[in-house]
């Protein structure tokens, strides 16, 4: 007959110890990869936006002479109107 030797109390509060630290571990990695998963989905949202303005940007420098481009950015950036327009200013 085969003798087995019982793990004394030291070895299993050793063990228990162990998978308690590894059960923390876990737990710690994954809310550091939800976290790196959030910043990603935000850098990607921030990379998709800025393309955008490049694309702008591009047709922009292609087209510096477009009609609609110019009356455009008189009417955002210097406040002109065409003749006939009439603006309305809503305060609050």
């Amino acid at each position: 007959m085969v003798r087995t030797k019982k793990a004394g109390l030291l070895t299993k509060l050793v063990v228990l110890a162990l998978l308690i630290y590894l059960a923390t571990s876990l737990l710690n990695l994954q809310g550091r990869i939800r976290q790196t998963q959030a910043e990603r989905d935000s850098l990607s949202r921030q990379v998709a936006e800025q393309t955008q303005v490049n694309a702008d940007l591009a047709e922009d420098v292609a087209n510096p002479d477009d009609p609609e481009r110019i009356a455009d950015i008189a009417r955002d950036k210097l406040g002109l109107v065409a003749p006939g327009e009439k603006v309305f200013i809503i305060t609050n």
